[in-house]
């Protein structure tokens, strides 16, 4: 059948709808639909007339309509407790790039770490039928999600568990991770060596304070408390608890901080002292991100699977889809410690141009020609 040669006026509401395309194409509006859907069945000459229709009418499908008519919608909601956090931003770019091909978008809400704010989001993303929830709980007291198993939807959780709700849950070694840094400390000569954590109560909070506590011990050092401070995961909780140690009759030769926020935070407080790092204080920040090395000295860093943690939530999450009946799973992802300057270690080859040398890996062979060499710690 021929298409009419003449384009047909939008409807009143303005918005033009899958039939308007079937007469401009002059097929029916099953036909449109199977070519909007990429299915096949269509004869190509009726396809072209359908696609030149769409051009034409500049026609966009209504995705709520769609969703509605198949009982689901390809919307997956996401929430997370801090969008200035680039760790979680990170993780977010990680669930777009792999719900994207999967055909699905994100419906992104911000709980600013707060329990009340949370549950409103949750609601709200309730209310808009998302199909699944990938979130990040902020874990704050008064926080409850047991709401959520009334859902029916696929439910991942990346980073930190949602107390006794059993869901997918995809997060990185915090333990492993922590304890490596501070394995790395000792070696190089370190014995007073403080925490700067973050809030307590969280799960990822109490993994690694676990893992500061196991190096210690398993060298034979003293757990000092007054070397452990917890504040909140933001630039401001480590500008704000970073002076506690350092106004110590006896502060520490060495600090590891828990998040990346709270190293910006800290090391402000650390730079308006004048103290010099490495040389009168040694630093390494728990997530590793793109500024650690402009920073000087280049700053060591525990590094996460930022966007592999985000990738690993959707593809449960599309599992989930498939087959709502599988059993929980928990996925863990390792962390790595990229060793730079800040904690006194030097890498930089004799051949190499005077610089920065290139972050190594713990976990690898070690490099016979770039060794970590002990670093001489200076009193105050």
């Amino acid at each position: 059948m021929k298409p009419p040669a003449r384009i047909q006026p939008p409807n009143p509401s303005g918005a033009i709808t899958i039939k308007e395309v079937a007469a401009q194409a002059g097929v029916s509006t099953a036909t449109v639909s199977r070519v909007l859907a990429g299915l096949n069945g269509v004869a190509a000459q009726a396809r072209d007339r359908v696609t030149r229709a769409v051009a034409q009418l500049n026609y966009h499908p209504n995705r709520l309509a769609r969703g509605l008519r198949l009982g689901h919608r390809k919307v997956i909601g996401v929430i997370i407790p801090d969008l200035q956090n680039p760790f979680f931003t990170g993780v977010v770019h990680g669930v777009e790039a792999e719900l994207y091909a999967a055909g699905y978008t994100l419906l992104l809400a911000h709980s600013d770490g707060l329990a009340e704010r949370e549950q409103e989001q949750l609601s709200v993303l309730r209310g808009e039928g998302v199909a699944g929830l990938v979130f990040i709980p902020g874990n704050q007291p008064g926080a409850n999600y047991e709401s959520i198993r009334t859902w029916e939807i696929p439910v991942v959780a990346v980073d930190r568990s949602p107390g006794a709700l059993e869901v997918d849950l995809v997060c990185s070694t915090n333990r492993e991770g922590m304890r490596q840094a501070v394995n790395h400390l000792l070696s190089l000569g370190y014995e007073e060596i403080a925490l700067l954590n973050g809030p307590e109560g969280i799960n990822v909070t109490q993994e690694r304070l676990g893992g500061y506590q196991d190096a210690l011990r398993n060298a034979g050092k003293a757990v000092r408390q007054s070397f452990i401070i917890h504040s909140d995961f933001r630039q401001e909780g480590g500008y704000l608890a970073m002076p506690r140690l350092l106004d110590l009759a006896m502060p520490p030769r060495a600090v590891v901080v828990a998040n990346n926020l709270m190293t910006l935070g800290a090391l402000q407080a650390i730079h308006e002292r004048g103290i010099r790092i490495p040389e009168e204080l040694a630093v390494v920040c728990f997530d590793d991100m793109p500024w650690a090395t402009s920073l000087r000295p280049p700053l060591t860093a525990v590094a996460q699977p930022t966007e592999e943690l985000g990738r690993t939530a959707a593809q449960l999450l599309l599992e989930r889809l498939k087959d709502p009946k599988r059993l929980v799973r928990q996925v863990v992802l390792p962390t790595r410690l990229m060793v730079r300057a800040s904690c006194g270690a030097r890498t930089a080859l004799l051949t190499e141009p005077p610089g920065d040398a290139p972050p190594t890996e713990t976990g690898g062979a070690p490099r016979q020609t770039n060794p970590c060499l002990p670093v001489k710690i200076t009193s105050s």
